[in-house]
């Protein structure tokens, strides 16, 4: 059996970078120009991005505390969203105001126009109500077909 009298650990030993290439490298957060967003000046301008007031989505990279770095592009966002609990407390205001219509008891009324973009599920709906609208929710069919109404598009 044979004594080892040096440490185990030899590897890199004698080499003056250790794998880092250049001897600048390896040296701390200069290497890379700071951390995280630092050092975005004059010539880093480009990486900046859009401010997140300006009421759209920015382009660009933002951070996310789960995950770090988030790519972030332009979507189309739906904006205007009615749920069915708001639909069916306005429906008689509408009514009254011209901006639907009722015969019988079935109301007809134009989303769209109104500047909703889609219909939500949050909330009951006991009144039949014909809507015409750009986008829904599965569960909002489905829960005013239940009541007797229809959705056109």
């Amino acid at each position: 059996m044979v004594i080892r009298k040096e440490s185990k650990s030899r590897k890199q030993r004698g080499k003056r970078t250790h794998g880092w290439g250049m001897g600048k490298k390896h040296r701390g957060a200069g290497n890379r120009g700071g951390r995280g967003r630092a050092g975005l000046g004059k010539r880093g301008a480009q990486k900046k991005t859009l401010p997140l007031s300006q009421g759209k989505k920015a382009v660009g990279k933002i951070a996310n505390n789960n995950t770090g770095m988030e790519v972030v592009r332009n979507s189309s966002i739906i904006a205007n969203t009615i749920n069915l609990s708001k639909l069916s407390n306005q429906i008689e205001n509408w009514v009254k105001s011209a901006k639907a219509k009722k015969t019988k008891d079935v109301y007809s009324v134009n989303l769209s126009k109104l500047g909703y973009d889609k219909l939500l599920s949050d909330g009951e709906l006991d009144k039949k109500i014909n809507i015409t609208i750009m986008a829904h929710s599965v569960k909002a069919k489905e829960k005013l077909e239940a009541a007797g109404g229809k959705i056109q598009e």
